[in-house]
């Protein structure tokens, strides 16, 4: 029995762990990195064709987005989850598939023109599908046994619809070791959702660590922090357009809204207009409404028994088509626009930054988490400007974030949900950048009196002998040099150029303000060919 580390290690996403246990061969979670890299991750030590099965703790693409892939390179074993992530993963892989082969004809149309090669999508609409044909559905609380000797155990982690913390027992001949991989832990008395159900013993932990240095400021009602950002936009007759998760984020939204309109708490804008501008998003509300007996908290059966849905309301527009999205920007009205991706870094959300951003009557409100190197993260540390579809686009709407709505328990939940397990012999953190990882893993030790490790990629662990048999070192991703160390010929002559220009724009002043024009459109026509 071992387990190795692949991806989340020091980092926050792309999460996989590989384990061999009673002859068999299987991950849990198999995610795509999203944001910055740091680590480079080992590769899955055999070929997909050899992986047995897959266990997936939810549906979030950094968990579950290169199952594709996987099929792609010959994996056809079973993928076991809940019921409803192999419903949101039926809409989510097909929505990254879209995403993939987008990019790839974007990025292809270009290149074609320059004469450069033909770029490959990471994987098709029908490797995805190929996916999604090998889930096998689950019940929580149902013990289940995936091969002689494993079995499995989906508990509610209270991150997301169907999101599961898996208690993965193992057993060879006369040893039996019990292991909890934690998914993504949930935050507290979140909307709709029940709490992070805890777990009672295990030999071993591997859990999350997100916001393992971190305290949520969270707001004493979150209704009433989210009317004032509208109230306040409203007035100076703006909108408010919020960059969200397609999948758990934008249903809370949609909650807090119609408690919003219920109770009439923004004044003197009755029947605002909320759009929500997401196929994802819109499909994956119709799973939370048919997943609501099984995941839904006790506040929102409430409504639902009394014939309400808890996530609609008057004036909701959900939008389909790219003429129904593009029509949203005529609507000049004061009004809500809830968009996917959280972090801005694809889909419809960046053509409402780019028509929205560069008015200083709007909002910008932010929700969740914003991953290093993605757009998100530049607007909220304060970036002037950005750059959307090679056009340079000015930031003088206002950029908020609402404390406190997120989807991960803090430093403090996450040290509850641990102390709860008793019999922990070993503790592995993961799933966090790694100031936050390390933090995590000292107050195991400190708090708890635990013994605890954060691995880095390539890892490995022997779960009968209970050592660390590969302790895997940090390997950076190569950073592209900078400064006159090793300097190409091509780059010395690309910045003797540059220094050309310089010069030329320095002796410009007095010239004809048409040359001057003329030199500047030529200028930014150049940054915007090279995507500067």
């Amino acid at each position: 029995m071992k387990m190795m580390f692949i991806g989340a290690t020091h980092e926050v996403t792309g999460s996989c762990t590989y384990v061999e246990a009673c002859g068999k061969k299987f991950l849990v979670d198999f995610g795509m990195q999203q944001g910055e890299d740091i680590f480079e991750n080992v590769q899955i030590p055999v070929a997909p064709s050899e992986i047995d099965f897959v266990l997936l703790t939810h549906a979030h693409i950094d968990h579950s987005g290169l199952l594709p892939l996987l099929f792609a390179g010959g994996f056809k074993g079973e993928i076991h989850a809940t019921e409803a992530t192999s419903n949101l993963c039926s809409v989510m892989l097909r929505d990254s598939a879209h995403i993939q082969e987008f990019e790839a004809e974007w990025r292809n149309r270009k290149g074609r023109r320059k004469g450069e090669a033909d770029y490959e999508p990471l994987y098709t609409m029908d490797d995805a599908l190929g996916a999604i044909a090998l889930f096998v559905p689950h019940h929580y609380e149902t013990e289940y046994e995936v091969s002689e000797g494993i079995n499995i155990f989906f508990r509610d982690a209270g991150h997301l619809l169907g999101s599961s913390s898996i208690i993965l027992t193992l057993t060879e001949g006369d040893v039996t070791r019990k292991i909890v991989f934690s998914g993504d832990i949930g935050n507290t008395e979140q909307p709709l959702i029940r709490d992070p159900q805890y777990i009672d013993s295990a030999d071993y932990v591997v859990m999350e660590s997100t916001y393992g240095n971190r305290v949520h400021d969270r707001p004493t009602d979150y209704v009433t922090a989210l009317s004032e950002v509208l109230q306040t936009t409203f007035d100076r007759g703006g909108s408010v357009i919020i960059p969200s998760f397609a999948v758990g984020r934008t249903q809370e939204m949609l909650y807090f809204i119609r408690h919003i309109k219920e109770e009439g708490l923004v004044k003197g804008h009755d029947g605002f207009p909320v759009y929500v501008d997401s196929p994802l998003a819109n499909e994956a509300t119709d799973i939370f409404i048919s997943n609501r007996e099984s995941c839904y908290d006790e506040e929102a059966l409430a409504f639902v028994r009394k014939g309400i849905n808890p996530i609609s309301f008057e004036g909701l527009i959900r939008t389909v088509t790219s003429d129904d999205s593009r029509a949203i920007n005529s609507d000049t009205r004061p009004k809500v626009i809830i968009s996917a991706s959280g972090m801005c870094e694809a889909g419809r959300i960046k053509h409402h930054l780019k028509h929205n951003l560069w008015k200083k009557e709007n909002t910008i409100l932010f929700v969740g988490y914003q991953a290093g190197n993605t757009l998100g993260r530049s607007l909220i540390e304060g970036a002037k400007k950005v750059k959307l579809f090679g056009e340079t686009v000015y930031v003088a709407a206002e950029i908020k974030q609402l404390p406190g709505v997120s989807g991960h328990a803090d430093m403090n939940g996450l040290l509850a949900w641990a102390e709860a397990i008793s019999g922990v012999k070993k503790f592995f953190v993961n799933h966090g950048e790694a100031s936050s990882a390390e933090n995590f893993k000292q107050l195991l030790i400190e708090k708890l009196g635990a013994d605890a490790y954060a691995p880095y990629s390539g890892a490995e662990f022997d779960l009968v002998e209970g050592v660390v048999t590969v302790d895997a070192q940090p390997i950076p991703i190569p950073k592209k040099k900078t400064g006159n160390a090793n300097m190409s010929a091509a780059y010395v002559e690309l910045t003797a150029a540059a220094d050309r220009l310089a010069e030329l724009i320095k002796r410009s002043d007095g010239r004809a303000n048409a040359d001057m024009r003329k030199l500047t459109e030529a200028i930014n026509a150049l940054c915007d060919d090279w995507q500067l």
